[in-house]
């Protein structure tokens, strides 16, 4: 439960039909192996004990009667589990029947919610039988050989688990989540922020895909986790087949799902503090307070889940060769797009770009392609500019010739090794002193000589810069961090090779394919550095860090509002065996220090188009002051 992770269960036990008592050995036999496995939320499905088939022996009095004893020993079984469970039964209120849900917990009934929606057509008639529940609770008399108590019974009860700050638990039964407008809709606006259905859907021919597809949907638009536990093997075959199909889902991702037509019981971390940080951020997400609810306080001892849900080493990056390859189309287009309505705008027919040979260029050079062929465009009227200097190896020049060439742009090479010399000499620098004005200067010039060239060919600067690069500080102000447009300020540097991939894969020439294809086996560098040998001697993620690794934490910190114990935690298990804790831990401290002292590169930042839901543009995704300081976060990491 640290962090905001919670383990759930959803399961299917073995039934008999119209037989509670061995119902309840098998629940309470599945409820010990859940608890043992470290679940804190267990639901079970729909009639589970009596079993959703029993059709007009549900008017009968010895087995409502048997339901209500055997409920109160499942009860009794559960005194020792700290664990909140939802097992579901017909009980009788005001001479009435109700298809409801028990909620359980430290051996005590803490609240009844029943169904709300009674569907009475096809096969399923249970209009034959029960009533609509009543929605604002009322005190239900809850006698057993003990006494009697008061509990609440109503569909609108909330469970308040104490042991993570805002876990909130509502209740929903099977047909609830198919109408229009459904319980969990209300539960979530009044603050739930995990919903539970006890279900018994039949299957047949494609229900499998549109069940799943509510139940994503319905997790996705509440912004909740939903747990849905199905009836399977062992209800009546009668008319229909159940087949147990457990899910449970988070947000619109299915974390968890049962095979169907074998009872079991599956497991989701359900992560809380990533559902209520994603409520936090839309503020069309509007919470309300309702009267009509009752909420059961809940007391649960905090405990670290073992994680058994993965978390993405690429969050950037789908890990499906289809989807990715489609992501990158996509990508490509949204960048040329933006890139083309500025040039619509400006009435510009010219653009000027930097290319070095090195990842970025390479893309932000594809892209200006794409958009120059969208406008009817001459490639010719797209100047690459190689600007060779102290850092520059013949591998890298060659190749940014070569695609210039090859793409059909025109190609001006400026040699900036004298220009940059001039100038070491009118500030005072020792041309032997390779310190940040010996890179820096370099990299200034460039951006100079093409802010010039601009202006002489009447065009626009494409900036080159990619956002982790943005996010790291790993720029040069007022060098290549200024553009016109910069194409890449929303794409990740691990999604940049993607992308570049894609392109190499999809551009049906041999030529270009081999002059991509050594780009991305060329190491990253800024090239600032004389080479050694001949050979690249400044690498970037030996100063900076592995950029899988900043990647990932700029996601999870930007995109889920993870704290950096949460992050730590998380990238050990992702990069297990392929970062151990001390490197991992080493980076993530640099992150945090270069991303809060980097934020003013980042409050001047030229347009650039959004591609992804994490961006760090000052006029959108990004509003931070550039002073904000990084102690806390900081202090948290120097504790582990």
């Amino acid at each position: 439960m640290k962090h905001g992770f919670i383990k759930t269960a959803a399961i299917t036990p073995k039934v008999r039909v119209a037989d509670p008592v061995f119902n309840a050995e098998q629940i309470c036999m599945e409820v010990d192996n859940a608890v043992e496995s470290g679940a804190k939320i267990i639901v079970f499905p729909e009639l589970c004990i009596t079993g959703y088939t029993c059709g007009d022996l549900f008017l009968q009095e010895v087995l409502l009667k048997e339901a209500k004893e055997q409920l109160i020993k499942i009860t009794a079984h559960t005194a020792d589990k700290d664990a909140l469970i939802f097992v579901g039964l017909p009980m009788m209120w005001k001479n009435k029947l109700y298809n409801v849900a028990a909620a359980l917990h430290s051996g005590e009934v803490i609240g009844i919610i029943p169904k709300v929606n009674i569907p009475n057509y096809a096969e399923f008639y249970e209009g034959r039988y029960f009533v609509k529940g009543n929605e604002v609770p009322v005190s239900y008399t809850w006698r057993t050989e003990g006494g009697a108590r008061k509990i609440p019974f109503g569909a609108n009860l909330l469970f308040e688990i104490d042991a993570i700050e805002g876990l909130v638990v509502g209740c929903e039964i099977c047909e609830d989540i198919w109408v229009p407008d459904t319980p969990a809709v209300t539960h979530a606006m009044a603050g739930a922020t995990i919903v539970v259905n006890l279900s018994a859907s039949n299957e047949t021919a494609g229900k499998e895909d549109y069940r799943k597809m509510i139940v994503k949907s319905a997790s996705a638009r509440m912004i909740a986790g939903y747990i849905y536990a199905s009836a399977g093997e062992g209800e009546s075959t009668q008319d229909v087949v159940f087949g147990g199909h457990n899910m449970i889902a988070e947000n619109g991702s299915i974390l968890a799902e049962a095979k169907r037509f074998a009872n079991g019981i599956i497991y989701g971390d359900i992560d809380v503090h990533k559902i209520i940080h994603e409520r936090r951020r839309m503020n069309t997400y509007m919470a309300e307070e309702k009267e009509e609810y009752t909420t059961v306080s809940v007391n649960m001892t905090e405990k670290e889940v073992s994680l058994a849900r993965t978390f993405p080493s690429t969050p950037f990056i789908p890990a499906d060769k289809r989807k990715r390859e489609k992501r990158c189309d996509e990508i490509l287009s949204i960048q040329a797009l933006g890139l083309k309505k500025r040039y619509e705008h400006t009435g510009c027919k010219k653009a000027v770009i930097g290319v070095s040979g090195g990842l970025d260029s390479t893309l932000a050079l594809l892209v200006t392609v794409r958009t120059f062929d969208s406008l009817s465009l001459p490639r010719e009227n797209i100047l690459a500019v190689t600007m060779p200097c102290f850092g520059t190896t013949d591998r890298t020049y060659e190749n940014a010739c070569q695609l210039a060439r090859t793409l059909g742009t025109s190609l001006e090479e400026i040699n900036i090794k004298e220009s940059v010399t001039l100038h070491f000499r009118d500030i005072g620098q020792d041309i032997g002193n390779h310190d940040v004005t010996y890179e820096n200067s370099q990299a200034r010039e460039r951006t100079q000589v093409l802010m010039d060239i601009a202006n002489r060919e009447n065009a626009l600067v494409i900036g080159t810069g990619d956002m982790s690069e943005l996010a790291l500080g790993w720029a040069t102000y007022n060098g290549d961090h200024m553009s016109m447009y910069g194409v890449n300020a929303g794409v990740p540097k691990t999604l940049v090779r993607h992308l570049v991939q894609y392109y190499a894969d999809t551009c049906n020439s041999e030529v270009l394919y081999k002059i991509l294809a050594d780009v991305l086996d060329t190491p990253v560098s800024p090239e600032l550095l004389p080479p050694v040998d001949g050979v690249i001697a400044q690498k970037t993620e030996d100063l900076v860090g592995p950029y899988e690794l900043h990647d990932f934490f700029l996601y999870y910190m930007l995109r889920c509002g993870f704290e950096p114990e949460k992050i730590y935690r998380i990238a050990r298990c992702s990069f297990a065996g392929q970062y151990n804790d001390e490197v991992i831990l080493k980076w993530l401290k640099i992150f945090y220090r270069r991303f809060f002292s980097q934020q003013f590169k980042r409050s001047c930042l030229p347009d650039g188009p959004k591609v992804g839901s994490v961006a760090v543009s000052p006029r959108g995704d990004l509003r931070m002051p550039s002073d904000a300081c990084a102690r806390i976060w900081l202090e948290e990491l120097e504790k582990i």
